[in-house]
C-alpha cells in the first residue's frame, strides 16, 4: 500500500522537491550578499547619520525575489490542499478504483491511513523547508522592517506557522474530496474554505490568542505624528494623531484621551488652527494634560504566537482526518 500511494504521489513530491531546489539555489546565491550589505551599510549607518537612506537603499534590494517568494509563501499551503489534499480521495472515488483495494486484504482504515500519513507528512515538510529558508532569506530584511515579525503580512512568512496552515489545508482538500466525490468542485471547495478561515483568523482571532498589554500613560509628545480637526469623537472634534515607537510590537489600537479618559478632546484650539506654528501648536498640546492609550502584542511574544497558531491549525487537520476516517468507515461504499 505505501509503495502504490508513492507511485500516485511522486508526480507531486518530484515537482515540490524541484521548486524547492530551485528556491534553494536562489537563496544561496543571494542570501550571502544580503547579510554582508547588512552588515556594511545598515550596521553602520548610525554612525554616518544616513539611517534612512541606508535602510531604504537596503530594502529595495531583490525586490523582485521578495514579492516572488511573499507570493510563494502566500500560495503555498492554498496549492498544497488544491492539488494534494482535494485529488487525493477524490479521484479514487470517481474511478471506483477504492473498491480494488479494499478487495485485496487492505482494510479501508489502512488504505485512508497511509494516504493520510503519507501525504500529509510530505505536505508538512515542503511547508517547513520553504519557511525554513524564507525565514533565513529574509531574516535581514526583518530587522530593518518597520513591523517586525508580527506583522500579520510577515508573521504567516516565518516560523512553524506555514507547517500548520499546510497540514490543515490538506485535511480540508481530502475532506472536501470525500464528501463531493469530483476532484474539480473538490478544489474549489477547499480554496475558497481555505482562504476564508485564513483570513478570519489572521484579523479576528490571532490577536487575542494571548491577552494583549494595555498601556495607559501621559501622552509621549515624541510620537505626535499629526493633529487637525476631525476624528473619533466627531468632525468638530480636536483630533492628535501619534505613532507609538514600539520596535517590533504589533499596534492593535493607538487613540489620545483626556486626563479623565474621553476621546473627545473638545475644539482646535487656535495655537493648532490652519495657519499656526507647529511649535505653539505641540506646546498647547502639552499643557492639555493629554494621555495616550494603546492596546498591543509585544514583539517578544512572535514564538508564542507561533506555536499558539500551528497547535490550532494542527488541532483543525486532525480532526479533519478523523472525521475523514470515520466517513470512509461507514459511509463510503
Amino acid at each position: 500500500m505505501i509503495w502504490l500511494t508513492w507511485r500516485q504521489f511522486r508526480t507531486q513530491t518530484v515537482t515540490a522537491a524541484g521548486l524547492l531546489a530551485v528556491l534553494a539555489i536562489a537563496f544561496a546565491v543571494t542570501g550571502p550578499q544580503l547579510v554582508h550589505l547588512y552588515d556594511t551599510t545598515v550596521v553602520p549607518c548610525h554612525v554616518q547619520h544616513d539611517c534612512p537612506f541606508a535602510v531604504g537603499a537596503f530594502q529595495s534590494q531583490d525586490s523582485f525575489l521578495q514579492d516572488l517568494v511573499r507570493l510563494v509563501m502566500l500560495a503555498a499551503p492554498a496549492l498544497i490542499g488544491i492539488f494534494w489534499g482535494a485529488p487525493l480521495i477524490a479521484h479514487e472515488l470517481e474511478a471506483g478504483t477504492q473498491r480494488l483495494a479494499w478487495m485485496q486484504s487492505v482494510t479501508r482504515f489502512r488504505w485512508l491511513a497511509v494516504k493520510l500519513s503519507l501525504a500529509g507528512l510530505a505536505s508538512m515538510a515542503v511547508a517547513g523547508l520553504l519557511s525554513l529558508m524564507v525565514t533565513w532569506w529574509f531574516s535581514p530584511f526583518d530587522r530593518v522592517g518597520p513591523g517586525g515579525r508580527l506583522d500579520p503580512g510577515v508573521f504567516s512568512d516565518r516560523g512553524i506557522v506555514p507547517v500548520g496552515y499546510a497540514a490543515f489545508a490538506f485535511a480540508l482538500g481530502v475532506t472536501a474530496g470525500l464528501l463531493i466525490h469530483r476532484t474539480v468542485p473538490a478544489m474549489a471547495v477547499t480554496i475558497a474554505v481555505f482562504a476564508a478561515v485564513e483570513t478570519v483568523f489572521a484579523l479576528r482571532v490571532r490577536f487575542h490568542l494571548i491577552p494583549p498589554v494595555r498601556l495607559d500613560s501621559a501622552l509621549n509628545m515624541q510620537w505626535v505624528t499629526e493633529t487637525g480637526t476631525g476624528g473619533p469623537a466627531g468632525p468638530g472634534s480636536f483630533f492628535v494623531g501619534i505613532t507609538p515607537n514600539l520596535p517590533g510590537a504589533w499596534i492593535g489600537s493607538s487613540h489620545v484621551t483626556t486626563a479623565a479618559g474621553s476621546i473627545s478632546l473638545g475644539r482646535t484650539p487656535a495655537a493648532c488652527g490652519p495657519n499656526a506654528a507647529y511649535s505653539a501648536c505641540t506646546a498647547t498640546i502639552a499643557r492639555m494634560h493629554l494621555r495616550e492609550v494603546l492596546v498591543y502584542q509585544p514583539a517578544s511574544r512572535f514564538w508564542a504566537f507561533q506555536w499558539y497558531e500551528t497547535a490550532i491549525y494542527l488541532a483543525l487537520a486532525f480532526a479533519l482526518a478523523g472525521f475523514c476516517v470515520w466517513w470512509v468507515r461507514r459511509r463510503v461504499s
